[in-house]
């Protein structure tokens, strides 16, 4: 029995105390209840304080309330029986057979275990990454590409439909910093005090020149405009590529220049002026964007007649929406957290719902530390470390399972010498070693002949407390998945993953799994195969959402 099926029994009960007049509830029995894993042993097998929330809202003692609940959840069949604790506390224990038929059930669902609707109906677009093409992707980009595609994963896991997108950043003083860069080096000068270093800059001069062996003989403007042209090109396919290979893949490369060269921008200013959420001021065109909790109003369209940085974030969000997308996310560095407010107003200004329609989700910085000390400069990029940096020193299984296994608010170090450590001692490796474990077993188990139980399984045999602990953790994954959406928090998967695998090393200590010398294989021992089979489920499914894969061998 799953806490959903318990949280549907519970509703069921209320249901019925409250059409028999039991209870009466001014706002109506909820739709779903909130079922956990207690936290200390005896406490049963699950825990709600339902009546805890309800009681006083029917005019009644919370545990009295309980009581009443106590009596018909009592008996529903699979529970086994039902304890008031404190004030109200509702602990229940199911019975053997009904909690070790969700073994069964997952086996049965596969690929699709954790799945869900809390989403269903949500077109999303998910906006992440979206580096400069100015250099090579570093570190606290490479961040957002493991914690947004697992994110993806998720949302879709949970029945939206998501469109990943890359804000491809190909206007602005950046760009012309960028080609300045690539220019000088050409003409072998120092790089402009605002600009580029690196031995990048070098490499891509080089092939822009190799590919336009004309570029430095071009007029002025011409020639800074190959460099640009080509140098934007060569680097993006390069950020493009190492994303790639990081197992990154975007549905829509979303170009900026195309807002500005197609209309875009004057589109949304026409919409906001339709609005009455601009006016003319200093020969400048302003959004209001402090009735909408923004600190002041802003600069859409400057004096000279051309868009502020505003203009195209407000022709993108728009875009956006007239594409039909219903929320849309945007994933931002640390030094981005100034920019939500402005945002906040502008969606506001468009008549949309602020955190609705549109979320910012803030990420902090990451650090590579190595020998105690951090890393602070990569060989090639000469700044920064980057992608490329980090894959080669832990390898893209361990760097997409850090930069996911925490809190995107939360700065983390990432131990070079940690990562890639083969033991228990490293996250990534102690989760795929339970895989590999658990796909061992089950291939010394064909090799005896003895498959997992079919439908012959009796549920009732896997009663060891052992079992019980792995059985409650296997069905909480539908859960974790959900309020992994819910708070879009993906970390929330990998560490339930590393909780799980605990539970199986302890199962696996605990409960002989397949027979000893010449012992004839029972019932039991193809029930426990069925729940190391659903194991190897959730472990392959969970290290999919992170885009980590699930080794059959270690």
């Amino acid at each position: 029995m799953t806490p959903e099926q318990l949280s549907t029994a519970i509703v069921d009960v209320l249901t019925t105390l409250s059409d028999e007049g039991a209870i009466t509830l001014p706002d109506g029995v909820p739709t779903t209840v909130t079922v956990e894993r207690p936290r200390q042993k005896g406490h049963g097998d699950y825990a709600t304080n339902i009546a805890m929330q309800l009681g006083k809202r029917a005019g009644m003692n919370p545990r009295a309330f309980a009581e009443l609940v106590q009596g018909g959840l009592a008996a529903i069949d699979g529970v086994a029986g039902v304890d008031i604790a404190g004030p109200g506390f509702l602990n229940i224990t199911v019975e053997a057979g009904a909690q070790g038929i969700v073994a069964q059930q997952i086996v049965a669902a596969g690929a699709s275990y954790g799945t869900s609707d809390a989403f269903a109906g949500e077109k999303i677009n998910l906006e992440f990454v979206s580096a400069n093409p100015t250099g090579p992707l570093h570190i606290g980009g490479v961040r957002w590409a493991a914690v947004g595609d697992a994110l993806g994963r998720v949302f879709s896991m949970t029945g939206a439909e998501v469109t990943r997108e890359y804000y491809f950043n190909d206007h602005g003083a950046q760009i012309d910093r960028f080609s300045r860069s690539l220019l000088a080096s050409a003409k072998g000068e120092p790089a402009p005090d605002d600009g580029y270093g690196g031995q990048y800059i070098h490499d891509i001069a080089r092939a822009v020149i190799e590919k336009r062996p004309d570029a430095l003989d071009l007029p002025p403007e011409e020639s800074l405009e190959a460099f640009r042209a080509g140098g934007v090109d060569m680097m993006f396919a390069e950020i493009k590529q190492s994303l790639h290979d990081f197992g990154v893949d975007f549905d829509v490369y979303f170009h900026e220049d195309e807002l500005h060269k197609s209309g875009a921008v004057e589109r949304a200013v026409a919409r906001l002026t339709e609005l009455g959420n601009t006016y003319e001021q200093d020969g400048a065109l302003w959004l209001s964007t402090e009735k909408y909790g923004d600190d002041k109003d802003r600069v859409v369209i400057k004096s000279d007649g051309e868009g502020s940085y505003l203009s195209g974030d407000l022709a993108y969000y728009l875009d956006k929406r007239e594409r039909g997308f219903d929320r849309c996310f945007i994933m931002l560095g640390a030094d981005h957290h100034g920019y939500v407010g402005r945002m906040m107003a502008m969606c506001a200004a468009f008549g949309d719902t602020p955190h609705e329609n549109l979320e910012i989700l803030i990420g902090q910085m990451v650090n590579l530390v190595q020998d105690g000390e951090p890393l602070r400069m990569s060989k090639r990029a000469g700044t920064v470390v980057t992608i490329d940096d980090l894959v080669d020193a832990i390898g893209v299984d361990a760097s997409r399972y850090a930069l996911a296994r925490y809190s995107s608010d939360s700065t983390i170090d990432i131990d070079l010498g940690l990562w890639t450590k083969q033991s228990s001692d490293n996250p990534v490796f102690y989760v795929q070693y339970a895989h590999a474990r658990v796909a061992s077993i089950l291939r010394n188990g064909a090799q005896l002949g003895l498959e997992p139980a079919g439908s012959e399984f009796d549920p009732a045999l896997l009663s060891d407390e052992k079992e019980g602990e792995l059985l409650r953790a296997l069905a909480e994954f539908p859960r974790v998945i959900t309020a992994a959406a819910q708070l879009r928090e993906p970390h929330r998967v990998a560490r339930y993953l590393e909780s799980l695998a605990g539970h199986y090393h302890r199962f696996y200590d605990n409960c002989r799994v397949l027979p000893m010398g010449d012992e004839e294989p029972s019932d039991l021992h193809r029930a426990r195969l069925l729940l190391v089979a659903a194991t190897r489920t959730v472990l392959a499914n969970g290290l999919a959402l992170l885009g980590v894969s699930a080794p059959e061998r270690m």
